[in-house]
C-alpha cells in the first residue's frame, strides 16, 4: 500500500480543509520533483471513493505530464475510471470520469466534456491572466455548464513574470494558496537532492539586449551569446567541471545556440543531442530514453525540458540562457533536484548570471511587475568558486571562512549575527513558552518562543486562521500531541501540558528576522494525520458542505522545560 510522504499527505488534507472553510480556487505549491503527481492521484482517489458521481478533469500543456499524471493515478489505483484526451498521445477518452487532458486538444471540447465538478490544473503558472486564451475560454465554458465548478492549481512556482503572484491582482484565476512547502525544506529532509553552484570564468554579456514583456528579446539574446569563441569557452568549462558527472543538461538561448553548443560538446567527445519545441514526439521520446539509459551524456535544449521532464540522474546543469523570469530560473534548476542512486548533488554552472539576478533558488521572491530588477547580493568563494549569498560567513561547500563584518554597536540586541549564514542551522532548545498574540484586524494566534542558549526564536501558530495557515497549525499540533486539535488559541493554551517539546529547532534568516522551519524530537513523535488511503470525510466533512465555513477565550500562557517525554505545563498570565 502506498504511503504518502508527510508533506504530500498534508497537501491533500489542506485541499479539503480549504474547501471546508472557503469558497474559492486554491493553489497547491510543491517544488519540482516533490511529487505533485501522487498528490493529485491521492486527492482524486479520495474524492471518488466518497463521492463516486464527481467528474474530474486534470489539464496541463505537456504530453509528458499528461502521461505521467495518468500513470501515477493508475499505479495508485489500478481500477480508477481514468482516461486520456491528448492528440499527442493518440487517445480521446472523452467520457472517462477522470480525464487527463492536454489543453491544446481539449479547449474546444467543453460541451463534449459536459458537467465537470473539479478542474485540476498542473503547471498552473503557465496560465496567462488575459481573458482571451485557451485556458480562460475553456474555463468560462465549463463554468457556464456548472457554476459550482471548483478549480485547483498545482505548481512549483506560484508566480508569472508579467503579473506577479498567481493569486493576487486583477484578472487572477486563483484566490489563495491552500498549501505550500519549500524546496529548502524538502532538501533538508532528504526528499530532494541538493543543488550546488560554481562561479564560471565565462559570464554571458546581456548588456545590449533589450527587453519585451519583462523578458529578454529572444532574437537579440541569441545574437549576443551565440558566438563561437563564447561557446567554446563555455563548453571547456562544462567539460572541466563535468568530469565524474554522468548526466548533463544545457539550457540555451535559442535553437541555433543549442545546436552550436551540442556540436562543440560532440567535437570534444561528449555524446550530446538537441531537443526543441518542434522536435517530433517519437524522436523526442527516443532521445530522452537514450539519455536516461546513459547512452547520451548531454542534452542541449531551447524552450523545452523545463516542465514535465523527469530524468533523476541529472547531476550537472549548464545555464546558458539568461532570463528575467524567476519561474523559468527555478524550473531550470529544479531539473537537478531528483534523487538518484550514486548522486550526491547536482552542480549548476550559471554562465547566465541567473543566480545573481534572482538569488538562491530557495529564497526567490516573486517581484510585482512594477518592481525593479536589481540583482540579489552574492559573492564568490575564493577557494572553490561557489556562488553564495552575501551574508554567508562560512562556505558550505569547502568550509572557507570569510572575515567577519565590521562590528557596529546596535541599540538593541539581535539574533541575526548568530545566524549570519543563509544556510539554516539546528539549535538546541532549553525552554519553550506559549502565549496569546493579537494583531489588529487579524485572528489571534499562539506565539511559541524557543529559548536557545542566550537567544530566542519565535513562531506563530494560527489555529483560528483559514486555509493554509490553519492546516499548518493542525500539522504542528498533531506532531506534538494526541489530543484533539484546538479550534482556538485559548483551547491550545489550556492544553499545552499534552505537548511533546522539541529538543532542537532548525532556524534560518528571513529578512531582518529569523524563521523556525523544522523541529527535532527525541523520540520523534508520529503525526496522527490520516493515512494516504484514509477517508477524507473523517477530517473535513462532506463535499456538499464544500463552501461552508467552520465557525471559529480568555488568554492563557504556558511555559515548559525540555524533556524527552511528554511534559506538564505551568500556566500563568500572558
Amino acid at each position: 500500500m502506498l504511503s504518502l510522504r508527510p508533506y504530500q499527505q498534508a497537501a491533500v488534507s489542506a485541499i479539503y480543509q480549504y474547501f471546508a472553510e472557503k469558497d474559492g480556487h486554491p493553489l497547491v505549491v510543491i517544488p519540482t520533483a516533490g511529487g505533485k503527481s501522487i498528490v493529485l492521484a491521492s486527492f482524486i482517489q479520495g474524492v471518488l471513493q466518497q463521492w463516486p458521481d464527481q467528474r474530474i478533469l486534470v489539464v496541463t500543456h505537456v504530453r509528458e505530464l499528461i502521461a505521467q499524471n495518468h500513470a501515477e493515478m493508475m499505479g495508485l489505483w489500478p481500477e480508477a475510471p481514468a482516461g486520456i484526451y491528448s492528440a499527442g498521445l493518440g487517445r480521446r477518452d472523452i467520457g472517462a470520469r477522470v480525464l487527463f487532458a492536454g489543453i491544446q486538444s481539449i479547449h474546444r471540447r467543453a460541451y463534449d466534456v459536459q458537467q465537470c465538478d473539479l478542474l485540476l490544473i498542473d503547471e498552473a503558472h503557465l496560465i496567462p491572466r488575459a481573458s482571451d486564451t485557451m485556458y480562460r475560454r475553456f474555463l468560462d465554458t465549463l463554468v457556464r455548464i456548472n457554476p459550482k465548478l471548483k478549480v485547483i492549481g498545482f505548481t512549483a512556482t506560484p508566480y508569472r513574470l508579467d503579473s506577479g503572484l498567481l493569486h493576487e491582482g486583477e484578472g487572477r484565476m486563483f484566490t489563495d494558496i491552500a498549501y505550500e512547502v519549500s524546496i529548502r525544506d524538502l532538501i533538508d529532509h532528504g526528499y530532494l537532492c541538493p543543488l550546488i553552484s560554481k562561479a564560471t570564468d565565462l559570464t554571458l554579456d546581456v548588456g545590449g539586449v533589450g527587453s519585451r514583456g519583462g523578458e529578454f528579446i529572444p532574437g537579440q539574446l541569441q545574437a549576443a551569446v551565440d558566438r563561437e569563441a563564447i561557446t567554446r569557452a563555455a563548453t571547456d568549462e562544462i567539460l572541466a567541471y563535468g568530469e565524474g558527472r554522468r548526466s548533463w543538461l544545457a539550457f540555451c538561448s535559442g535553437v541555433e545556440h543549442a545546436t552550436h553548443v551540442a556540436e562543440a560538446l560532440r567535437e570534444r567527445g561528449v555524446a550530446c543531442a538537441t531537443i526543441f519545441g518542434d522536435t517530433p514526439g517519437n524522436e523526442r521520446d527516443r532521445i530522452i530514453a537514450a539519455f536516461k539509459r546513459g547512452e547520451i551524456r548531454a542534452l542541449a535544449s531551447m524552450g523545452v525540458l523545463t516542465t514535465g521532464f523527469n530524468a533523476p540522474a541529472v547531476d550537472l546543469i549548464a545555464m546558458l540562457r539568461p532570463t528575467k523570469s524567476a519561474g523559468l530560473y527555478v524550473q531550470m534548476a529544479g531539473r537537478g533536484t531528483r534523487l538518484a542512486p550514486g548522486k550526491d548533488n547536482c552542480l549548476v554552472l550559471d554562465f547566465a548570471g541567473n543566480v545573481a539576478r534572482h538569488g538562491p533558488i530557495d529564497a526567490v521572491k516573486a517581484k510585482k511587475p512594477a518592481e525593479g530588477e536589481g540583482p540579489s547580493p552574492t559573492k564568490i568563494c575564493p577557494d572553490c568558486d561557489s556562488i553564495l549569498a552575501a551574508a554567508v560567513r562560512q562556505c558550505p561547500d569547502c568550509g572557507h571562512q570569510f572575515p567577519p563584518p565590521e562590528v557596529k554597536v546596535a541599540a538593541t540586541a539581535s539574533t541575526l549575527a548568530i545566524l549570519s549564514a543563509v544556510r539554516a542551522e539546528w539549535m538546541e532548545v532549553s525552554e519553550v513558552s506559549c502565549r496569546l498574540h493579537e494583531k489588529p484586524g487579524k485572528p489571534p494566534s499562539m506565539r511559541v518562543d524557543y529559548s536557545c542558549g542566550l537567544v530566542r526564536h519565535s513562531e506563530w501558530i494560527c489555529f483560528e486562521h483559514a486555509g493554509y495557515a490553519r492546516q499548518k497549525a493542525v500539522d504542528w499540533w498533531r506532531r506534538r500531541s494526541s489530543a484533539p486539535v484546538p479550534s482556538t488559541v485559548a483551547e491550545a493554551l489550556r492544553s499545552t501540558d499534552s505537548l511533546v517539546v522539541p529538543t532542537a529547532i532548525f532556524v534560518r534568516p528571513s529578512g531582518r528576522f529569523t524563521e523556525v522551519v523544522n523541529h527535532r524530537f527525541e523520540p520523534w513523535p508520529q503525526a496522527s494525520a490520516p493515512s494516504a488511503t484514509a477517508s477524507p470525510a473523517a477530517s473535513v466533512g462532506s463535499m456538499p458542505a464544500i463552501a461552508s465555513a467552520i465557525p471559529g477565550a480568555t488568554p492563557v500562557a504556558g511555559s515548559f522545560a525540555r524533556s524527552p517525554a511528554r511534559t506538564s505545563a505551568t500556566r500563568g498570565a500572558a
